[in-house]
């Protein structure tokens, strides 16, 4: 099947202006200024991208696939996500997660939702463990998990500075980044760890002195909801400025007792303060708890993370930070795809998967997604939706 999208303007994520993107079954085959359409040839679609603005498959690197949550008791539980509310969202790739709760939840529970996914027809990845260490990996290690299993890319979300962590000594810690690390080069994958950082005081106090103290290269180190609150914030652009990689949240509480900043705000505070744009990425904590707890660490009330807010935050940047879109959306396509090591995502380009969101012009909403070549959602309509959805 060959689909051509004529007159469509392009962010790769660097703006091309108004071209024609050809594909071929589940690949790009490439971006023209124009081209010939053989008369009556078979199999071909042609396109009418008039108004709209191609942008690559977003991705999502932080979604709790089959639910989180469970801090105010088993009947705060978060539902597992469906299929459509992904495409929806613009999201052709997702990495799932465990979180506060690895015992109801397993790792071999959310492999099985992945693959679940993936079959339904969007990409699916996954990172080995939850919160604690030791990793309840897989196999007998995390290294084995990462090396053998193709969907396990790194290890998270392990939590640093919460109290629902395991509280681990630095020592276990840095043990494992070098163990993930390792598997990483071993099979050529990221090997990244993916942190959980609270609100307690010692904040990017482990992953600063790993940096310094030992051999474990940055890039392996990725730490998530960097925007919690301003203290943690203050810190994230003085690591991201050293180097290190700066994951903010786009889902937030939206109870005043809320003291997150918001990601488009955020992102526009770090770009000011020098802040390599690589080294930036959005994530959406979708169907992740929001949990409140009072100053006694009580739980006090919960909320539940959307990944429609991913796109939305950027498009915030966009429309109300005055962030342009070729460097904005790089936060969910191709900054994610290189940390990750996912080398068929993150772009507009020949040869990668065929993962396409096409947008209006005029609002920037999500009129269509492709994902690997196939119409998941069309004009508003969703035309995919997973096995048991209504």
């Amino acid at each position: 099947m060959i689909t051509i999208i004529k007159n469509i303007e392009i962010y790769v994520p660097e703006y091309l202006g108004k071209k024609t993107i050809v594909l071929i079954n589940d690949k790009i085959e490439g971006i023209f200024d124009d081209i010939k359409i053989p008369v009556n040839f078979l199999d071909i679609e042609e396109v009418d991208g008039e108004g709209l603005i191609a942008l690559p498959g977003f991705i999502d690197a932080h979604v709790h696939l089959i639910g989180g949550g469970g801090e105010g008791g088993f009947n705060t539980r978060t539902p597992e996500i469906k299929l459509s509310t992904l495409t929806k969202a613009g999201i052709t790739t997702v990495v799932g997660c465990l979180g506060t709760d690895g015992i109801c939840r397993d790792m071999k529970t959310l492999l099985a939702k992945a693959y679940a996914l993936e079959e339904d027809g969007i990409t699916t990845y996954s990172y080995t463990g939850s919160y604690g260490i030791p990793v309840e990996s897989v196999t007998k290690s995390v290294k084995e998990d990462i090396m053998i299993i193709p969907k396990i890319i790194g290890v998270g979300e392990i939590a640093l500075s919460d109290h629902r962590s395991s509280q681990p000594t630095y020592e276990s810690f840095a043990a494992l980044a070098a163990e993930a690390s390792v598997a990483g080069i071993l099979a050529h994958k990221a090997g990244v760890v993916h942190v959980h950082l609270g609100d307690g005081k010692r904040k990017f106090g482990y992953l600063s002195k790993l940096i310094e103290e030992t051999e474990i290269p940055k890039h392996v180190i990725v730490p998530t909801h960097c925007n919690r609150n301003h203290d943690l914030f203050k810190d994230a652009i003085t690591y991201g400025k050293n180097g290190g990689y700066v994951d903010l949240t786009t889902s937030s509480d939206t109870s005043a007792e809320d003291e997150s900043i918001k990601a488009s705000t955020a992102l526009k505070e770090l770009l000011e303060a020098g802040v390599d744009i690589s080294n930036i990425m959005f994530s959406s904590d979708g169907q992740g708890s929001l949990p409140r707890f009072d100053e006694n660490r009580k739980f006090i009330g919960l909320g539940i993370g959307s990944v429609s807010t991913l796109y939305g935050e950027v498009k915030d940047a966009v429309l109300e930070d005055g962030i342009p879109m070729e460097t904005a959306i790089r936060v969910i396509t191709s900054n994610v795809a290189d940390t990750l090591k996912l080398n068929a995502k993150g772009r507009i380009s020949q040869g990668k998967d065929a993962d396409l969101v096409l947008v209006k012009k005029e609002d920037l909403s999500i009129n269509s997604v492709i994902a690997k070549g196939k119409w998941m959602i069309r004009d508003n309509e969703i035309l995919v939706k997973g096995t048991f959805e209504e």
